[in-house]
This record gives structure tokens, C-alpha cells and sequence, in this order.
């Protein structure tokens, strides 16, 4: 995904560079000598500008260890859209809601493709996911299949239970943990895999053929986003592709091969249940099949008959989007949302109350209850505002040069919108950096912003055809957890800890030094489901 970071991560990595450098520096010198000879400016062009770099690695040495923030620092000077090279690849960085706008509305088309690096190559199983695979039929079949039928009302309401069951789970796991400090974001993230997978083949395989995802697969996931948020020479300088120097790819097709077998497991399984189901006439009730039968339904069909079939490798890249996309980002987004509130004591006590109001002091958090509750509603979207989960988006690649605020963004090149810096842009935001969660509640423009990425100034999820995939499903699981967690507990930070906001760059944007609470029942009486 976010293949820029710096420093590197490890000094193997920094002597891997240097080697990339000396075994690239005459060839690529002489490129750009070429190149540059060649650039002739076209009547009426105008050039982005570019901060200065070094010959051979260009920005590379210059670039901070938070991009987003470093990418804002460098808009004020270089204006609202500017452009970096980083080895032999050219990048434009946007930053101001109203260039973001040109290119997911005025040129949302030619904006609609990805140039992924070679990390999410091997993680997308070559591109046959959707949030590397290129814009075109295959993408919108597998996008529609998973937005419209899968993230439909009322499939996601038939897997209520399953989610509900997970929550709860968690829950009585804290409740043995009552008054000891526990690591939040890694009970978000186990109690969203548990979720997750019980709603992808949890109904098909119960009893003696149940499969519940342990540590083994919370570790692989989590080395999963961490090797996609890894630098690696070969995106910089793609000819040294071929050696690994770093090893990314390696380490990539290791993790995703051992994923891979977990998801061929489960798929044989489903197949058998199937089998056995149509043997028995027994699987014509669409309530009572998980996400993964749905699919394989799928992959069953006649593609000349109905253009509709998916190959196993689509449904495999598919989870590995679930994998990162719905685990990672949502018990991210709990954590920071759950540092925010006890930043603020008063934001708490507010939250509590009308919790209070609509649940009821010993009753339980249901889905219903969410829709009326506009206050954690507004804490929440002041989160993802001063939080963005993945502060620059996914890159984009335009299939062609277009013109961008006067600008003109070549093709192929990669660009960025940093969302991060829209969501503290002054001129649309008061106050940009205070978290204020009452200007969600306001009459004004404010409190007419949804998710959905209509307004260009607020796009957590982004905007566009690529806007993510997952936003129904990443909503309604962050909204029950959270709901929940602080309904029947009361949290608090352990005595001689200082609680900060400090951000860490990477695949999503983690808090540099993760979030330890302690929680205490609110309510003893309350009724356990």
C-alpha cells in the first residue's frame, strides 16, 4: 500500500538500500541525464513544482518517518499540489479539498486505477482483489458482488448474531480481566477477526468441523500489514526488482502462502458442507449461508451464461482484503476513538449518559440502539477526521496525463491525497486541530457529513469509484464494539501513565505507542446475554 517510509525499519534494510545505490547509481544517472535532455515544455504546460533533491535517490533521504505530516509541512511551501521523485518514480502529492475533488469527480475514470507495488502484488494474488486490482469489468463484478449482494441490509442484519455472539465473547473476557490494565487495540483486533470470520464460514462449519482463528493467524495478520507498510528499494528502482534485495517479496509470499492455506482449508470444508447439503436438499435458505458459500455460489456459475463467475484466487484476494482492510483499520480506529475519550473526561461522562438514556443502565447495546446515538456517532467521525485510518489513501494512477489544478500529472505516475491534511485544512474546519465532536452535531455543514466521501473536505473512506469497499461492514462492526465496551465498562488510564496522540505512519495509522486501559464494570447487575 504506503511503500514510502522513512527511516528504514532496520539497519539490514539501510545496507540493502546502500547496495541498491551502488549497483544502480551509473545506470541511473545516465537515465536521468537522457531523460532530462529529452523534457521539452508543450505550450500552455505548467509544471509541478518539486522540492529539491539528490541526484540517483531524489527525495528519498529527505522523507520523515510520518509522511502525511511531512507531505502537509512541504504543501506550505510548495502549494497545494506538488510532485516528489523518489529514485526513478515520480509521485504528486495533493493536499487541499479542492483538487481533491478534480480527480474524484472531474477525472474519477482516468483517476480509477492502481499501479500497486510489489508487496500488494503478491499480497492481491497478482492484482485479483479489489483495492489493487486494476479499473475495469473484473473489478466492478467483484466490487458489486461484495458491496451490493454481501454488504446488503439485509445480509449483514442475518449475521447479527455471529457478531453479537463475538462481542460478547470478548466482553466476558474482560470481565475476567476487571481492574488490570489490558492493550486495547489488540482486543479490537482479536474480537473483529473473530467477527470477521464468523461471518465468512461460521454458520457452514459448526461442531466438530468449527474453525476458530488463534494466535497463529492474529500474528500473520498483523505481519501481513506490517510487510505491505514496508520500504523496499525494488518499488524506487523497479530493474532491481528481480533480486529481493530486502527480501519484501519473500516475506510476502510467505505470509500470504500461509494464509493461503488456511483459506484452502475452509474452502474445502465449505465445499464438503455444500456437498453434503445438496446430497440432503438441504441449502436452498440464503439466510443460513455464510459469506464464503455466497461466494463460492459464485464460482460455480456459468461466466458465458452470466458473466458473474469468480475464480478461487478472487475469492482468496478477496479475504486478504478482509484480513487488512476490516481487522486492522477497525481496531485502529477503536483505539484512537477510546485515547480521544480518555483524553477527554467530559466526552466520557457525555457518552455515558446518553448511553444510559437510550440502552438503559443494566440492559445490553443491540444494533438497533446505534442509529440513536448522534453523540458517539459525532466522536467517532471527530476521530476518523483527526485520525484518518489510512492518512493518504490508497495511491492512484491516472491512465492518462490530465491536467490537475492547472498542473499537469502525468501518466503513470502515483498520486496521493492526503487526507490528513484536508481534514485540518483552515479554510474548511474550525479549529482544525482541536477535537470538538459537538460540530458533528451542528445544523451547518457539519453535520450533514456521512462516510460516503461527498464532501471533498471529509473522506476517511475516500470518494470516488475506489472509495472503500468495506464501509458498511467496518461501520457497523466499529460502531457495535465501541458501543459496547463503553457501555459496560468504565475505563481509565493506569496511575503513572501519560496518555498522548502521538501517530506512527504505516499501512493504517497506529498510535506510536499503543493504548493501555483499565477497565471497571459499570453496572454488576447488568444482564449477560
Amino acid at each position: 500500500m504506503n511503500e514510502l517510509c522513512s527511516p528504514w525499519p532496520s539497519l539490514a534494510a539501510t545496507l540493502a538500500f546502500l547496495v541498491a545505490i551502488i549497483l544502480s547509481s551509473t545506470t541511473t544517472f545516465w537515465l536521468l541525464l537522457v531523460k532530462r535532455a529529452r523534457q521539452v515544455r508543450k505550450p500552455g504546460q505548467q509544471l509541478l513544482p518539486e522540492p529539491w533533491g539528490l541526484p540517483i535517490v531524489g527525495y528519498l533521504p529527505f522523507l520523515g518517518s510520518n509522511l502525511h505530516q511531512v507531505f502537509m509541512e512541504l504543501a506550505r511551501i510548495y502549494g497545494p499540489i506538488y510532485k516528489i521523485t523518489l529514485g526513478t518514480r515520480l509521485y504528486v502529492i495533493i493536499n487541499s479539498p479542492s483538487l481533491v475533488k478534480e480527480v474524484v469527480r472531474d477525472h474519477d475514470i482516468v483517476f480509477a486505477n492502481r499501479n500497486p507495488n510489489i508487496a500488494a502484488l503478491a499480497f492481491s494474488y497478482g492484482g485479483n482483489d479489489i483495492a489493487f486490482s486494476p479499473y475495469g469489468p473484473k473489478w466492478r463484478k467483484l466490487r458489486r458482488l461484495f458491496v451490493r449482494e454481501m454488504q446488503s441490509s439485509a445480509n449483514l442484519d442475518a449475521f447479527y448474531d455471529l457478531r453479537r455472539n463475538e462481542v460478547w465473547k470478548s466482553i466476558e473476557d474482560v470481565c475476567g480481566k476487571s481492574g488490570t490494565p489490558i492493550d486495547v487495540g489488540e482486543l479490537a483486533f482479536v474480537t473483529v477477526v473473530n467477527m470477521i470470520s464468523g461471518m465468512f464460514w461460521g454458520r457452514t462449519l459448526k461442531g466438530g468441523r468449527a474453525v476458530r482463528l488463534g494466535g497463529e493467524f492474529r500474528s500473520a495478520a498483523f505481519r501481513l500489514t506490517k510487510v505491505l507498510g514496508r520500504p523496499n528499494v525494488s518499488d524506487f528502482f523497479p530493474f532491481l526488482a528481480s533480486f529481493d534485495l530486502q527480501g519484501v517479496e519473500r516475506d510476502m509470499k510467505e505470509v500470504t502462502s500461509w494464509l493461503g492455506r488456511i483459506f484452502d482449508f475452509v474452502i474445502t470444508r465449505c465445499e464438503e458442507v455444500n456437498n453434503e447439503g445438496k446430497e440432503k436438499n438441504t441449502c436452498d435458505d440464503r439466510t443460513k449461508r455464510d459469506f464464503l458459500q455466497f461466494l463460492m455460489e459464485y464460482e460455480d456459475e456459468d461466466e458465458e451464461n452470466c458473466g458473474r463467475s469468480i475464480s478461487k484466487d478472487q475469492i482468496k484476494a478477496l479475504l486478504m482484503d478482509i484480513v487488512v482492510g476490516g481487522t486492522d483499520t477497525t481496531s485502529t480506529t477503536v483505539e484512537w476513538t477510546m485515547t480521544e475519550i480518555l483524553l477527554n473526561p467530559q466526552v466520557l461522562r457525555r457518552i455515558h449518559e446518553e448511553l444510559n438514556d437510550v440502552v438503559g443502565s443494566t440492559n445490553t447495546v443491540e444494533e438497533s440502539h446505534i442509529s440513536r446515538l448522534p453523540y458517539l456517532h459525532a466522536v467517532v467521525k471527530e476521530t476518523m477526521r483527526l485520525h484518518p485510518v489510512a492518512p493518504l489513501l490508497l495511491p492512484r494512477s491516472p491512465t492518462q496525463s490530465c491536467t490537475v489544478g492547472g498542473f499537469t500529472v502525468p501518466q503513470g505516475c502515483k498520486v496521493f491525497l492526503n487526507a490528513w491534511a484536508v481534514h485540518r485544512d483552515p479554510q474548511y474546519w474550525d479549529d482544525p486541530s482541536e477535537f470538538r465532536p459537538e460540530r458533528f452535531l451542528t445544523e451547518g455543514k457539519y453535520g450533514k457529513l456521512s462516510y460516503s466521501g461527498d464532501a471533498m473536505y471529509y473522506l476517511p473512506f475516500g470518494s470516488g469509484r475506489r472509495i472503500c469497499a468495506g464501509l458498511q461492514l467496518g461501520e457497523r462492526m466499529l460502531m457495535y464494539v465501541l458501543a459496547t465496551l463503553l457501555h459496560v465498562f468504565d475505563w481509565e488510564v493506569p496511575e503513572g501513565v501519560e496518555l498522548d496522540s502521538r501517530e506512527k505512519f504505516g499501512v493504517v495509522l497506529e498510535k506510536a505507542t499503543p493504548l493501555v486501559a483499565i477497565p471497571t464494570p459499570r453496572s454488576p447487575a447488568r444482564r449477560i446475554p
